[in-house]
């Protein structure tokens, strides 16, 4: 591989942009989800016992505790975290000497002091995922802020680089993984694309007309998936390069499919800007039209690039040989289809699992420790005592960084395996345990098993105010009314709305923030309700909260093309299953028992805090930002950055072109002025000349 500046700025951009969709997104839904009148209060995850400031540290990690100390209660604490987290993101998005170290570092932190409190609304994969990636960046990033130029590289930049394309490789590989080893009939089928579009979370439009495809190209899809997340992720670590530039377009095409076809919030451009990690600078001044002049080659550089090519071509064969064989693809051309099915069992997949798990640790061993000599050959090129000691104990300092990242990250990896997870040595799981809280590696598997087989089970809540009326309460994002189009609303993700899918899985039991949920709309709490809908018009008891609330759950479909192929104009159809949570009033004391039962009985309004200039201004942006919808704040914030970035990439364009041209003006004028010294010193030698022939001739007339 090449030199990685080109891609670790871009990594660096991204991520700056990632954080800020983050911080944004959960700000608007503070109040609502953890406020003092929210669904799930987080003052109930702080407890002030009077131990000293870092004992609660070490008890809980989270920035929160000092939010008495400015005068702030829990959710504002949390609501001035999101702030700084978003202006600080922002910043090194328009900023390159933001994309710091220490700027990360304390991104890194204030997410974290989120996630402690943050409960199930913040307990996703994607949330772990950008704890881990924001880890990473910090030893990624240059320490470059207390300096007016930024450093570009550094010679360890390629062992932290490599541990993002770890972290790439465990997420894409276990992700794949786990479909099979979950026993899912719909995974094993490859019928899960058939259910896919109509039961994730959150449907995009499209998704409407990718259901609509044909079984056997659903069926090929899956076989698709399985081909790039469980057999492409080996290709990261090839030593041939085209091959990792390859395993990249596939990964990126994968997740821009994904992207049309589901609100996944930021985890799918998350997973692009760690794909970064397999590129390097030559291939993205390729890809920007800046080709490389071709040089000549002698015979065995020739000979070299034609066996990689072949080593290349053979891998990609066998591929699609062995992906042929084991999933029996077979074209049929009367029907022009391809057919497909598992050709392996459980038992034998296990055994391949058992068998590769340790293999690819030790591909991960040989990797990085290319990585770490590599760049231990590169301090020993610096030129200087000095510089070469200091560059030696910056390579010294991150390659212990990188091997300890790898080492404890091997106990969620071999989670895919039961038989490999028992072989981990003791100490790294003592090292494992004692960082596993500050989530700096975690295990992942996305999409395990395929829910909504027979339906897409989804919860209407209903209110009324006589018992005998029922109204619907529709929501902003998730399915609802059958004639409303799916909308498109990442990278925001609708914690509430995602949350509601979940619930709808089980009985309501199992999840107890909705009781919390059902109070706050019996009592009409407006920042709740800000949750449900923005527009207050779109509300059905905006006048006066409902007397009485239940909810149904129904059985969801999309609907089919109709037979002369003309789109319908519902976009769902439904049917009703059963009663999801029974019909509820305030004092009812079923309600009231549901509360105590799950610690969520109001317990008095905690003290308000004082008007100081904190808390007011942090009042005044709440009542600003509340009428807004957050894709609009989100892509507002993004497109405000993007613009400053291409401003300041003209105007350094055309400062650089006049600079240019006033060099070459200053190079003209130089070379006229150094004509005319030549005219001038010729002129006076031809003079010294003629003043020499004359003296010699009066020389001789006087001889």
């Amino acid at each position: 591989m090449g030199d990685i500046k080109l891609p670790k700025h871009m990594f660096l951009w991204s991520m700056s942009v990632i954080y800020m969709f983050a911080f944004a997104s959960l700000y608007v839904q503070i109040p609502g989800l953890y406020g003092n009148d929210g669904i799930l209060p987080a003052r109930r995850m702080l407890r002030y016992t009077g131990k000293p400031l870092l004992e609660q540290l070490q008890d809980s990690p989270t920035l929160l505790w000092l939010g008495p100390q400015l005068g702030l209660d829990t959710q504002q604490g949390m609501e001035l975290i999101c702030l700084l987290g978003t202006l600080m993101a922002f910043g090194a998005m328009v900023w390159e000497p933001l994309r710091d170290a220490l700027i990360f570092l304390f991104l890194w932190v204030l997410y974290l002091s989120l996630y402690q409190v943050g409960q199930v609304f913040l307990y996703f994969q994607w949330d772990s995922l950008l704890l881990e990636t924001g880890f990473l960046t910090v030893l990624v990033a240059p320490f470059n802020l207390f300096k007016w130029k930024s450093t570009v590289s550094k010679r360890h930049d390629g062992i932290t680089f490599w541990l993002i394309r770890w972290l790439f490789f465990r997420l894409m590989f276990a992700s794949g993984v786990v479909k099979l080893t979950s026993r899912c009939p719909a995974w094993w089928g490859l019928t899960a694309l058939t259910y896919h579009y109509e039961t994730q979370c959150i449907p995009t439009p499209v998704s409407w007309f990718a259901h609509q495809l044909p079984v056997w190209f659903q069926k090929l899809s899956v076989v698709g998936t399985y081909a790039i997340e469980i057999a492409v992720p080996f290709m990261f670590f090839a030593p041939i390069r085209s091959m990792r530039i390859v395993s990249f377009y596939l990964q990126a095409f994968l997740q821009v499919l994904i992207i049309l076809t589901g609100n996944y919030n930021f985890f799918n451009l998350l997973t692009i800007v760690l794909s970064l990690s397999l590129l390097d600078d030559e291939h993205v001044y390729f890809f920007l039209g800046h080709r490389k002049q071709n040089k000549s080659q002698s015979w065995t550089q020739t000979l070299i690039k034609w066996g990689t090519a072949l080593a290349e071509l053979a891998s990609y064969c066998l591929i699609v040989y062995w992906t042929a064989v084991y999933f029996e693809l077979e074209i049929n051309w009367e029907k022009k289809s391809i057919s497909s099915k598992t050709a392996f069992t459980y038992h034998e997949f296990n055994q391949w699992l058992k068998t590769v798990t340790i293999p690819s640790i030790w591909i991960g061993v040989l990797s990085l420790t290319w990585e770490i000599i590599t760049a231990m050959f590169k301090c020993a090129s610096v030129r200087g005592f000095f510089w070469k000691l200091w560059a030696t104990i910056q390579w010294a300092i991150f390659a212990t960084a990188a091997a300890c990242m790898f080492a404890v990250s091997l106990v969620p990896y071999t989670y895919i395996e039961n038989n490999s997870n028992s072989k981990i040595w003791p100490g790294v799981r003592t090292m494992y345990d004692s960082v596993d809280r500050f989530q700096l590696v975690n295990s992942y598997g996305l999409f395990r098993r395929m829910t909504g087989v027979g339906g897409r089970p989804e919860v209407v809540v209903e209110g009324s105010y006589d018992k005998e009326t029922w109204t619907e309460i529709e929501f902003m994002y998730k399915p609802g009314n059958v004639s409303a189009a799916p909308q498109v609303v990442a990278p925001h993700q609708p914690r509430l709305d995602w949350q509601m899918w979940f619930a709808a899985l089980g009985p309501h039991a199992q999840s107890p923030w909705f009781t919390g949920l059902v109070q706050r709309l019996l009592q009409g709490k407006k920042d709740v309700i800000d949750l449900v809908q923005v527009d207050e018009s779109q509300y059905p008891f905006k006048s006066h909260p409902p007397t009485f609330i239940r909810a149904h759950l129904y059985k969801y479909w999309f609907t089919k093309v109709n037979e002369d192929g003309s789109v319908p104009q519902k976009w769902w159809r439904r049917q009703f299953s059963e009663e999801f949570y029974p019909t509820v009033f305030l004092g009812d004391p079923s309600l009231v028992s549901l509360l105590n039962h799950f610690g969520l009985k109001d317990k008095g309004q905690p003290k308000r805090n004082a008007d100081t200039f904190l808390p007011v201004t942090l009042r005044a942006v709440r009542e600003y930002a509340r009428p807004l919808p957050a894709p609009l704040i989100l892509w507002s914030l993004f497109f405000t950055g993007a613009a400053i970035c291409l401003l300041k990439v003209l105007f350094s364009g055309s400062r650089s072109s006049s600079s240019s041209k006033n060099k070459e003006k200053e190079a003209v004028a130089a070379v006229e002025k150094n004509d005319q010294a030549m005219k001038k010193e010729e002129k006076e030698k031809t003079k010294r000349t003629e003043n020499s022939a004359d003296s010699d001739k009066y020389a001789k007339k006087r001889k």
